[in-house]
């Protein structure tokens, strides 16, 4: 186990931090979860680290946010997505420059908020019928994202928000999306892990504050009316979607 009392201060908050935002929002501050814990370990152990802690959080929060608070017809189409958008991040890794594809997902996803800020909050209440063609979009470039920079949360949310579901339908259906995307991706990471295992170790020590978040997170849910609720999910899209893509761009630059 680690010694260092700094690694638990940072490690703690980053986890609980990550976990509110599972249990209130469906994720959002796991984009975070990389460059917090990078300040005390090593990246690529971070990488594995949030892997591990995030796929604990998702079998937390789906006890809270089971099958009838999700948006079946939406994960019809948004799962396959998912899946495609995985193998093609895993297939073209190598062979395409993913920081671009990155920078052109952050781009548009800054756009979106953009234009709610300005005039969607205006826009008509209501539900939007499900459009297959732009979940399968969406799931699959959550599925690229999510594999390439462990930031699939912008796409998916994108849509989901534009489907002006309930706040609980909202949250519950991206649990339920990302559990599967977190899973698919956990096999290569312990991989990793059993390479260093002083990363496991690690996660070992921060694994109980993953359920406390997302219990924190749970209970915030429940006391945030819809319209402050989608609020704050606006402004964590558009702070995941300005991180994606001004580190696409740095990289790019580099």
């Amino acid at each position: 186990m680690p010694g260092d009392p700094i690694f638990y201060l940072v490690g703690w908050i980053t986890t609980l931090l990550m976990g509110i935002g599972k249990g209130a929002f469906g994720g959002g501050l796991a984009i975070l979860g990389v460059p917090l814990l990078a300040l005390v370990v090593d990246p690529l152990q971070a990488a594995i680290m949030v892997a591990v802690l995030i796929a604990t959080m998702d079998l937390v929060a789906i006890g809270s946010f089971g099958a009838s608070t999700w948006s079946k017809p939406d994960l019809a189409w948004l799962i396959p997505g998912l899946i495609v958008g995985i193998a093609i991040g895993y297939a073209v890794f190598l062979v395409v420059d993913a920081r671009i594809v990155t920078l052109i997902i952050g781009v548009i996803t800054l756009a979106f908020t953009v234009h709610w800020f300005l005039r969607g909050r205006t826009a008509p209440a209501g539900q939007r019928p499900v459009s297959p063609p732009f979940a399968l979009l969406a799931g699959t470039a959550s599925g690229f994202t999510t594999f390439v920079a462990h930031a699939g949360g912008p796409p998916v949310a994108m849509y989901l928000l534009a489907r002006g579901l309930s706040k609980t339908a909202f949250v519950g259906t991206t649990i339920a999306f990302f559990m599967l995307g977190n899973l698919l991706k956990l096999p290569p990471y312990l991989v990793l892990g059993l390479k260093q295992p002083q990363a496991l170790w690690a996660t070992l020590a921060l694994l109980p504050a993953a359920p406390i978040g997302v219990w924190m997170g749970r209970w915030l849910h429940e006391r945030l009316d819809q319209k402050r609720l989608f609020f704050a999910c606006y402004l964590l899209l558009a702070a995941a979607a300005l991180k994606l893509t001004s580190d696409a761009a740095l990289a790019l630059l580099r």
